[in-house]
Formats: C-alpha cells, sequence, structure tokens
C-alpha cells in the first residue's frame, strides 16, 4: 500500500520536495489528462490543462482536506477546462468536434476493443453523463467526491449516475455492442 497523496502533498508543501511532487504528478498525471480531454476534445491542450492544473497544486496551499487530493485537483482541472471552453467559445457556438485518430495516447492506452467500444460510446453522452461515469466507475471516486468535482450534491450525483448509466447501456445497445 503506498502512502496517502494528502501526506506526501502536506510534505511536499512543507519541504517543496520535487520528488513528493513527481510521485502526485505521476499517480494521476494520465486519469487527470483523459477526464480533462473527455470535456475539451483535444489531447495536446488536455495535457496542458493537467500541467496547469498541477502548477496550481504546487503554488497553492489551499487543499482544506475537506475531500481527497485527487478529487481537489480534479475539481482544479475540471475548472481550467471550463475556463479554457469559454475563452474559446465553444459553448456557444454547440460545436462537437471530431474523434482523434487511434494513433493518439488515449487509444493507446484503451488498447482492448471492449474498452474502445465502451470509450466510444462514453464519447457519445451527454458531458455530464460522460464526466459523472468517468469519475465513479474510472477514477473510482466517491458520489461525494465526485459531487465536489462536479459542483452538484449528492442527489444530482446519483441523479446523473443513474440516468448516465442508462444512457450508456442505450448508446451501447444503438452500436450495436449489447442486444436490444
Amino acid at each position: 500500500m503506498h502512502e496517502a497523496d494528502e501526506i506526501i502533498y502536506r510534505r511536499f508543501l512543507a519541504n517543496r520536495s520535487e520528488e513528493d511532487f513527481r510521485v502526485l504528478l505521476d499517480r494521476h498525471r494520465e486519469s487527470l489528462t483523459l477526464f480533462l480531454y473527455g470535456i475539451i476534445h483535444n489531447m495536446e491542450d488536455a495535457e496542458e490543462l493537467m500541467l496547469d492544473a498541477y502548477a496550481e497544486v504546487a503554488a497553492s496551499a489551499r487543499f482544506s482536506e475537506r475531500s481527497s487530493f485527487k478529487t481537489w485537483l480534479f475539481a482544479i482541472g475540471k475548472n481550467k477546462a471550463l475556463h479554457y471552453l469559454r475563452k474559446q467559445r465553444k459553448f456557444q457556438t454547440g460545436e462537437v468536434p471530431e474523434m482523434e485518430s487511434e494513433e493518439t495516447p488515449e487509444w493507446n492506452i484503451l488498447k482492448e476493443e471492449r474498452n474502445r467500444q465502451l470509450y466510444q460510446a462514453l464519447w457519445n453522452l451527454h458531458e455530464d453523463y460522460r464526466q459523472i461515469l468517468t469519475l465513479l466507475f474510472f477514477e473510482q471516486m466517491s458520489c461525494e467526491e465526485a459531487g465536489r468535482v462536479m459542483g452538484k450534491n449528492r442527489k444530482q450525483i446519483y441523479n446523473l449516475a443513474e440516468r448516465g448509466k442508462k444512457a450508456l447501456k442505450d448508446e451501447l445497445r444503438r452500436m450495436g455492442f449489447i442486444d436490444a
């Protein structure tokens, strides 16, 4: 069992240890990047936003420990992604970017056919459904942690999760991956 993120982060703040910061970066870099990619639909920008989130974490001592370090990090990342989208005016255009080719890093991570199918189905869901399912099932956050990341209360999270699971099942059925 490895040391808790919160302990490592407190030690980082006290000593400014590059090693402690690298441990935190290594633990959550890929999952945060994929989470951000699901919001902004561009891998290069998702990677840059992931680094921006870590830069804010490094510069900040505002971690209150009311949530886990990972929850706090993902909330910072999500806020950065939303700011990015507002700046890019993607909310106003309603534009849905094309999926990137299978040569990109996220496809290399999701090598198995079932994972690609699931990822494609998730991609087709409403953003809130995609986010809640990613946080709960891929990032294994609790409902409370996911609620903090998404800025929603417990009831809203439960409702989103139930609707998201139903939408995912319907999408997989529509795509022909499960029987009707």
